[in-house]
């Protein structure tokens, strides 16, 4: 709605759609408090993009005239966040806004950071310094877009294209040759022929960053609608062979790649799992590569976790055993490698090709995991050392020992038994399995 200000101001002439209105409504007072004070102020970048595609927009940035000083001297509430680069974060209803003073930057520290910012009066110097042409865009609050370098047209012809010269984009911050990706696949663009010819030509200035840098990238575009256009995109140009955690395209199976894009952005994870497998990563492999990559434990973990299944899963099958003992092997895995892993490898397998296991029995084994498996996961009364009726202080009181590495088999030897039924979970036959164990060590 259409509010009437003391000043005779009317806010509210940009009509956003795909915004928060509250978000919208406070973004556009921090505006027009800068311009009643005489500062040209803008939104910019990001926002602008989105809402020209129709894609939501989770944070509205701001650039102004007025330097960082002025802007503190208008907001009470304001934290200086980069005062060096010109940027103050306005807090308004709630909502917080990074105002950045229109500048320009030079020589740029490592491929990465500028080490000179100009503050300048003109838009249009501010906007010749961003990335790509989408995102060097800027409107007013009555709708009046600043659009010096065609960004517009490349949103309406779907192309990432840099602004100005490719060479001096990617020169100044490399990183942007895995963001020209990114904006590639997550929108489904195509890339300009001079900005992609830029990209292979200066991708060994990849070496140069930082690989949180390089993997945040990477986890965006996974997570996005179309996983496999940036992943082609990748592969064509070799990019990831010059980060510091290198990566060699020719490992993958390129058939199997296709199938990334059959799990949903809620199975983001699970596209990593199936990436490296397509990749041929072993666990091990793949764990000391995304140690590499900065990703966290639990992401590691969990990503991990659908290999080391599938490596078992593959010996498994190979021994040509009956049901009996595929559940059993099965049990074991999963307390190998929990359940999250084994309910994530099940939930990957109709996305992978069958014919590798050799043998007919092998096959027959495979398809008896496949069908069984869910169940016999359910059938498992235990899962965990906790949920054993006996602990280790028991265990040590009932044979009269002092601790040691034996405790920790023997425990693991009742819990693998208790969840795949061979002994129930009750004191009394815990105890009973206990006793016989220890004879049998006498002896």
């Amino acid at each position: 709605m259409i509010k009437q200000q003391a000043s005779n101001e009317v806010i509210g002439l940009v009509q956003w759609t795909r915004v928060d209105l509250e978000m919208a409504e406070q973004s556009e007072q921090v505006l027009l408090k800068l311009n009643e004070e005489g500062y040209d102020a803008f939104w910019v970048g990001g926002c602008v993009r989105d809402e020209l595609l129709g894609r939501n927009v989770d944070d509205m940035d701001i650039t102004t005239s007025a330097s960082p000083e002025q802007v503190m001297e208008l907001f009470a509430d304001c934290i200086p966040t980069g005062l060096q680069h010109g940027t103050v974060t306005v807090r308004s209803g709630g909502y917080y806004f990074e105002v950045t003073t229109f500048r320009t930057e030079s020589e740029y520290k490592d491929n990465r950071r500028p080490s000179e910012v100009q503050f300048v009066k003109d838009i249009k110097e501010d906007l010749q310094r961003r990335d790509f042409t989408m995102n060097a865009l800027a409107m007013d609050r009555r709708g009046t877009i600043v659009d010096p370098f065609g960004g517009q047209q490349d949103i309406r012809e779907e192309r990432v294209r840099c602004v100005g010269a490719a060479s001096e984009r990617f020169g100044e911050d490399a990183l942007r040759m895995l963001r020209c990706v990114r904006f590639a696949s997550v929108f489904d663009f195509k890339i300009a022929y001079n900005t992609w010819k830029g990209l292979v030509r200066q991708r060994d200035l990849l070496q140069h960053i930082a690989m949180e840098r390089v993997r945040t990238e990477m986890v965006k575009m996974m997570a996005g609608p179309h996983p496999l256009r940036g992943l082609e995109l990748l592969l064509r140009s070799k990019t990831l062979e010059y980060i510091k955690a290198p990566v060699q395209g020719s490992r993958f199976n390129r058939n199997l790649l296709p199938q990334i894009g059959n799990l949903t952005d809620d199975d983001v994870l699970l596209r990593w799992s199936l990436l490296l497998i397509a990749g041929q990563y072993k666990k091990d492999e793949a764990d000391a590569l995304l140690r590499k990559w900065t990703f966290s434990n639990d992401d590691r973990m969990r990503i991990t976790g659908v290999l080391q299944v599938e490596e078992l899963m593959k010996t498994v099958v190979q021994n040509h055993k009956d049901q009996v003992l595929l559940r059993s092997e099965w049990i074991v895995a999963v307390l190998t490698c929990g359940r999250q892993a084994a309910a994530d490898w099940l939930k990957i397998q109709p996305l992978l090709p069958v014919g590798n296991l050799h043998s007919a029995s092998a096959e027959e084994s495979y398809q008896a995991i496949l069908a069984n498996a869910a169940e016999w996961s359910r059938s498992m009364p235990v899962h965990e050392l906790k949920d054993l009726h006996i602990t280790g202080e028991n265990v040590l009181g009932l044979l009269q020992r002092k601790g040691g590495p034996w405790l920790g088999q023997l425990m693991k030897h009742l819990l693998r038994e208790t969840a795949i039924g061979n002994i129930a979970n009750q004191p009394e036959a815990l105890t009973a399995e206990v006793k016989r164990v220890a004879a049998d060590d006498q002896t």
